[in-house]
């Protein structure tokens, strides 16, 4: 009865692909073969798809970013510029002519950038003057002048700002 025992022990070392005692091999028979692999990978992968599907995966509520609500912006619109550019003696005199909106954070801004306009427009009126026209060509030039615009415009009607500068007319001539 032991040896019976011993046997069937060694028979099942077999189907692993070891020799049973008679030296013979055992290979995996199909069946045994989706039996034991490849059932249980479809099962965790129906498995684990039915959960992903049914939310059991889903983040946490409170780990998810807030959805802010984004007030309406206003634009406030400013008078047309017109400026000569600096050049150098001999060449001649080149004009730029800049109609430019203000895109406000909030309504409140526009508040704080009606009394501050003939401060806003001098100081455009003075950087404009020193810029060439070599500084506004393509669009690396359009947006430095863009940042610059929006930068002092900034400094001056703080702590409100400004979100943008939006060019309603270029011309240079």
């Amino acid at each position: 009865m032991a040896d019976e025992a011993e046997d069937d022990i060694e028979i099942k070392e077999g189907e692993e692909g070891e020799a049973d005692p008679k030296g013979k091999k055992r290979r995996l028979s199909g069946r045994s073969l989706v039996l034991f692999i490849i059932l249980p990978v479809l099962l965790l992968a129906v498995g684990g798809g039915g959960a992903y599907f049914a939310g059991v995966f889903s983040p946490d509520p409170s780990d998810m970013p807030v959805k802010t609500v984004r007030t309406p912006k206003s634009f406030f619109d400013m008078p047309e510029i017109v400026v000569n550019l600096s050049g150098r003696d001999g060449q001649r005199t080149q004009y730029l002519k800049l109609k430019v909106s203000l895109e406000l954070m909030d309504k409140s801004a526009e508040s704080a950038v009606e009394p501050m306009m003939p401060r806003i427009v001098d100081m455009f009126q003075i950087y404009l003057r020193e810029l060439r026209p070599a500084d506004l060509e393509g669009s690396a030039g359009m947006f430095r002048l863009k940042e610059e615009l929006i930068r002092r415009v900034n400094l001056e009607i703080s702590p409100s700002e400004i979100s943008d500068v939006l060019f309603k007319k270029i011309i240079i001539q």
